[in-house]
């Protein structure tokens, strides 16, 4: 009986420091999406005030796309905001804005400071389609093959390295495959 008061305890311990030691070991930017290889979900936004043309799923096929998701509110995406401008001024891939849960004036002011990249931009004023996308918060980007399924999520805000060595290598795979 003992023994048992004791190595409950180290046991206890061990089982803990395992799961802490996995756990930590884990990169929260690689957390997978059931929506991988499925079609983007059905939905029909209007225009972010200011701006000509919404964003909805027929948007989404026929060409390899972009679909990055922003908000005013959000800190992070101004980190990646230049290199989508410097991205949709290029051309290599249409790309196209989600803006999620924001208020309209806010979502017009912050496009007429920071300047738009997007060709087309949804307002997502509920919520309801970046949850049906799965968003687990901004700004999260995704990578839409031809046929309008999602072949990239990528979580939190991108950096130059994340475009050369993931999205645009994949963007030109999904190009060559048709």
């Amino acid at each position: 009986m003992r023994s048992l008061k004791y190595t409950l305890p180290i046991l206890l311990f061990v089982v803990i420091a395992a799961a802490l030691y996995v756990g930590l070991s884990l990169n929260p930017k690689e957390i997978p999406s059931a929506l991988i290889d499925k079609p983007v979900p059905e939905f029909d936004l209007p225009p972010v005030q200011g701006r000509e043309l919404g964003l909805a799923t027929a948007n989404l096929k026929g060409e390899v796309t972009l679909v990055n998701v922003f908000a005013s509110w959000c800190v992070a995406c101004r980190s990646e905001h230049p290199l989508l401008m410097d991205l949709g001024a290029s051309g290599e891939v249409p790309v196209y804005g989600l803006n999620y849960k924001d208020k309209p004036d806010n979502a017009e002011a912050w496009l007429a400071e920071w300047g738009d990249p997007y060709g087309r931009t949804g307002a997502d004023v509920k919520g309801r389609v970046g949850i049906d996308f799965g968003v687990y918060g901004v700004p999260e980007t995704f990578v839409i093959d031809r046929q309008g399924r999602i072949a990239y999520k990528h979580i939190g805000p991108i950096r130059r390295e994340d475009l050369d060595n993931k999205i645009l290598p994949l963007v030109k795979k999904l190009r060559e495959e048709g």
